[in-house]
């Protein structure tokens, strides 16, 4: 009787320990939710108190709004910097496993942009990026080129432009996720490899490429996820201009919100995003299975 009391005493010391983070999750997290998700079906604005039931009304704003078309487009052009960063990161984290001068300081340094400011990174970066006076353009001019990109000023390019910016904010993170997968791999396997002789290129893409498939989907999915929520970033570059040039889904989000003031149809936009999101991790979830060796 006495253990099981014991049992039970710590069984509620548990609970107490978790308590405040569920309070936590609970306020912050699932409250907010529910009532945004009771905003999509009214006109809420903050300067109107009135509040009236619209039904779906705001689902049919949505699909004939072109600014929220036009942010798709852009949430899409920006996602492609996920794959490319997984790439070079790979790349990357190859050559620094190997028996490379200094690779501990290259290491650091590549991991350095990730921990970070974000303000200040998007600072540097639009010094870089400067059309008339920026580094950038002053190389390419030296080269020859005689109309460089206008980068973030101009409309054609400042997406791609913000593509960069995050393939190199996100590539030392990813580099490092790959160095400790690599790390586990048995150098057993790779000698008995070569032994049977396989070159470079083939025990990369045939042995060590599918045994660190599984840091890959981890990476795809979270980076995936981070980026289609990313907002200080292109915020503190373009705020999503110049026009609506740079604004993905999440910043439409913000400024629907707290620049026209309209919390119902911002909440459909959240949702729409919410379910993006949770499409395109279950396919992934379901893909993983033809591609993902454990």
């Amino acid at each position: 009787m006495r253990k099981r009391s014991w049992i039970r005493k710590q069984g509620w010391m548990g609970y107490a320990f978790i308590l405040p983070n569920m309070l936590g999750i609970l306020l912050f997290f699932i409250l907010p939710a529910l009532f945004s998700f009771g905003l999509m079906f009214t006109d809420y604005q903050f300067s109107n108190p009135n509040v009236s039931f619209t039904g779906l009304d705001n689902f049919r704003r949505l699909f004939h709004d072109e600014q929220f078309y036009g942010a798709i487009r852009h949430t899409a052009i920006f996602l492609l910097s996920v794959p490319v960063s997984l790439v070079l990161a790979f790349a990357t984290a190859l050559v620094l496993n190997r028996s490379v001068y200094l690779k501990g300081l290259l290491r650091g340094m590549f991991f350095l942009p990730y921990v970070s400011s974000g303000v200040a990174v998007a600072f540097v970066w639009m010094l870089l990026f400067q059309p008339t006076n920026g580094p950038i353009n002053e190389i390419l001019r030296g080269i020859g080129v005689a109309s460089p990109p206008g980068w973030f000023a101009d409309p054609d390019t400042a997406m791609y432009a913000i593509d960069v910016v995050q393939i190199w904010f996100m590539l030392g993170y990813n580099m490092i996720i790959y160095l400790a997968a690599l790390q586990e791999i048995s150098p057993e396997q790779l000698e008995a490899a070569r032994i049977d002789g396989a070159r470079t290129r083939t025990i990369t893409w045939r042995i060590v490429w599918p045994l660190v498939s599984p840091t890959t989907f981890l990476l795809l999915v979270t980076g995936l996820i981070m980026t289609m929520k990313s907002f200080a970033l292109i915020q503190a570059i373009t705020q999503g201009g110049p026009g609506s040039s740079t604004t993905i889904l999440s910043l439409y989000v913000y400024k629907t919100a707290f620049s026209y003031y309209e919390m119902g149809y911002a909440s459909t936009i959240s949702w729409f995003l919410f379910a993006v999101i949770m499409a395109v991790t279950v396919v992934q979830w379901i893909g993983q299975k033809r591609w993902v060796h454990y």
